[in-house]
Parts: structure tokens; sequence; C-alpha cells
């Protein structure tokens, strides 16, 4: 790590800003909150964009290409991310592709 700049490691790396990501925690309708702060971030990445949500019990997930309004602006895609806590993403490629399986958040049930 390079101490004069915290930001910079050893080979010159530097932090990368390209993508948008917002979350919402003990919300009433957290996947509701998402979608409309990833809207704020369209500009972030316009590629595709995702929310998974947590309602205590099960993770839920949808993802999908093209903007945050394309994906989420339906009662019924809202509907399906039931929950108190929700995270999103909106992708703007810099590695990895173009593509859904590159969007995040991922989600893998491990247990």
């Amino acid at each position: 790590m390079n101490c004069t700049h915290p930001f910079l490691d050893a080979d010159g790396d530097k932090l990368r800003e390209e993508c948008g990501v917002f979350g919402a925690i003990n919300a009433a309708d957290a996947a509701a909150a998402t979608a409309l702060g990833l809207h704020a971030l369209q500009h972030r990445g316009q590629e595709a964009a995702g929310i998974v949500a947590w309602d205590g019990v099960e993770f839920r997930t949808r993802r999908g290409l093209g903007h945050v309004a394309e994906n989420f602006s339906s009662q019924e895609a809202i509907a399906e991310l039931p929950g108190h806590m929700a995270a999103g993403h909106v992708r703007y490629s810099t590695t990895g592709g173009s593509g859904l399986r590159n969007e995040q958040p991922l989600y893998a049930d491990l247990a």
C-alpha cells in the first residue's frame, strides 16, 4: 500500500468508481426504496441492474439487462422482492464483458 496515497497500491492500481450500489435496511418496502436509489444512480451504470432482498427467512434476487426502469418499474417486479433489507447494483462494465452472468448482486445458497 502506498502510504502517500490511500487509494493506490504498490502496482499503481487505483480505486475505480464505475458502477453504482445502493441499499436499504429496516425499511418497510426495502426493494422499492432500493430501486428508487438505483434510479438516482443510473448514470453510474446503464448496462444492467439488480436487487437482492431479505425478508428474514429467504433471499430473493432479480437482475436484468438495461436500465433500472426497464427492470423495476412495475409493481410485479417489486412484489417479487419482499423484505426489510435490500441491496442493488447498476453495472457499467469495465471487465468481464456484457451479459446477465456478470450482473450483480450475485446470490448463492451454500447451505
